[in-house]
């Protein structure tokens, strides 16, 4: 018996094994190396390091030695590409095992060459936790550092603006601040990756490097509404925070809801909408007739049945965003709003009321009417901007956000617009507020503080936080590029355990 027994634990030690290996690259030439081109060994190392991209999880492995990178010489490992002009990197980073050095690196490097005694400008954390700004000036000039005031961050971003590097970090759920800037003229076209390095000579230390974007930030030229950049469908894991890339788009594309059953997201790109099929990973157009110039604002009805969108009519007094209804597999919209603008955001959950944002009297508030039509009622009433209006799952609660504060922030009120409560309290800019389907969190968008309060821009340093229903300190779940169109509609999974959303890239 005892013999039988370790006679399975060795076949089960021996697939274990097996199903590892045929999880690694079998080759240099079955290496996928994502966003970037090549890996190498930069200066002198005793082991060769390694780098990898795994399509399925979308995560980058990294496996450096080295003696260091600094003074006047470095020695990593790179995984890279050239890049030209401005560029905005961020990822989260995570040490793999205990490590033997505590200076073990890993991080962004820029480099104006692959040579060894490069200048170069970096943003790392090390394996004690310190995390820092380092750079060359010069050929073969020793390294200079500016050193963070933050311990420990998981998430580093380090953009490249002319000739301005600014790194900014954070524990993951907390929001990026700067830790330090620099002007260094590199040039305009750099070498652009991660960097391992182990900082012992005879040790090959590893990392694992996920949520990784490379973005192109908007041209001076942009003109907003005019000018629109490339789409990434992308959709978050709300407990992990991992993210995933499941459509890239060269069309400019906004807002998806996620359809009830969950097999499917429905944007809207170029007046035109969009069901994107989970499984084959494929778009096809939803048949909305004569409606051909929808925005952003589409909701899908609890049941699953209907479509609520906001189509901009044209030729007419009163022209402008009109709300209308249609079955969610296309059709000939039936009209719900005599008024124009209005901004649909919500769906009662009965079904039987739409609210929606709208522009009256040079004052937008938010308002309610009968999916039949007829006469609108207006639930709130001030000088400044409420918007994004959505239902509670339970219909008790309509949740918006409002700049009646001054800033803009997430509110809500009961199904009728009394008993109107502030709940969030800081300096961000919150934006479009979504209930998960069990009603206990609230997930939306906010903008830095800079950004104008009644604005919701395009191509932005923007985040999505979460709160629970009722108020509290929100949690950062994604740092991404985005804004106007990135989440204006309801976007969580049936199951509420992710959401769909959209970020950006020129």
């Amino acid at each position: 018996m005892k013999s039988g027994r370790s006679l399975v634990i060795f076949f089960v030690f021996i697939g274990a094994i097996v199903l590892v290996l045929s999880r690694l690259p079998k080759s240099k030439s079955e290496l996928s190396y994502g966003l970037f081109d090549r890996s190498v060994d930069i200066g002198n190392v005793n082991h060769a390091g390694y780098a990898y991209y795994s399509p399925d999880s979308q995560y980058y492995h990294i496996a450096g030695s080295g003696q260091n990178m600094w003074f006047n010489k470095d020695d990593f490992h790179f995984i890279y590409k050239k890049m030209r002009g401005d560029f905005v990197l961020t990822a989260q980073f995570a040490f793999i095992g205990d490590g033997v050095d505590p200076h073990r690196k890993v991080g962004w490097m820029v480099r104006q060459s692959l040579d060894t005694d490069s200048p170069y400008a970096d943003a790392v954390v090390h394996g004690d936790g310190l995390t820092s700004l380092q750079y060359r000036r010069d050929v073969a000039a020793n390294t200079e550092e500016v050193r963070a005031n933050i311990f420990a961050p998981d998430v580093i971003q380090f953009e490249k603006h002319e000739n301005t590097y600014t790194m900014r970090a954070a524990r993951f759920g907390e929001p990026l601040s700067t830790t330090a800037s620099i002007n260094l003229p590199l040039g305009d076209s750099v070498y652009v990756g991660l960097a391992m390095c182990s900082h012992n000579a005879d040790v090959l230390e590893k990392a694992q490097v996920k949520n990784l974007r490379i973005d192109i930030p908007a041209p001076k030229d942009f003109s907003p509404y005019q000018d629109y950049s490339a789409s990434r469908l992308e959709i978050l894991d709300v407990a992990t925070g991992n993210r995933q890339v499941v459509y890239n788009s060269e069309a400019p594309i906004e807002a998806p809801n996620w359809t009830r059953d969950g097999k499917a997201l429905i944007y809207n790109s170029n007046g035109l909408l969009y069901r994107f099929d989970l499984d084959s990973r494929q778009s096809t157009q939803i048949n909305t007739d004569f409606a051909t110039r929808n925005n952003n604002d589409h909701v899908i009805s609890w049941d699953g049945q209907r479509l609520g969108i906001s189509h901009h009519v044209q030729g007419e007094d009163g022209g402008g965003s009109t709300i209308y209804t249609l079955p969610i597999e296309g059709g000939v919209p039936s009209r719900v709003t005599d008024k124009t603008p209005s901004y649909l955001h919500g769906w009662s959950p009965d079904d039987q009321n739409l609210v929606y944002t709208a522009e009256r009297n040079g004052q937008y508030d938010i308002y309610k009417i009968s999916v039949k039509g007829g006469d609108e009622i207006q639930l709130t009433n001030q000088p400044t901007l409420d918007d994004g209006s959505e239902y509670s799952p339970g219909g008790r609660w309509i949740y918006f956000n409002s700049a009646r504060t001054g800033t803009m922030q997430i509110w809500r009120m009961l199904a009728d617009g009394s008993n109107q409560q502030q709940l969030t309290f800081d300096a961000w800019n919150d934006w479009f507020p979504h209930i998960s389907p069990d009603g206990s969190t609230v997930l939306f968008l906010s903008y830095p503080p800079e950004i104008d309060a009644a604005d919701h821009p395009h191509y932005k340093h923007v985040m999505l936080r979460t709160m629970p229903f009722d108020g509290g300190e929100p949690a950062v779940v994604a740092y991404l590029y985005g804004g106007q169109g990135t989440m204006n509609v309801p976007s969580w999974s049936p199951d509420g355990s992710k959401v769909a959303f959209v970020s950006y890239t020129f």
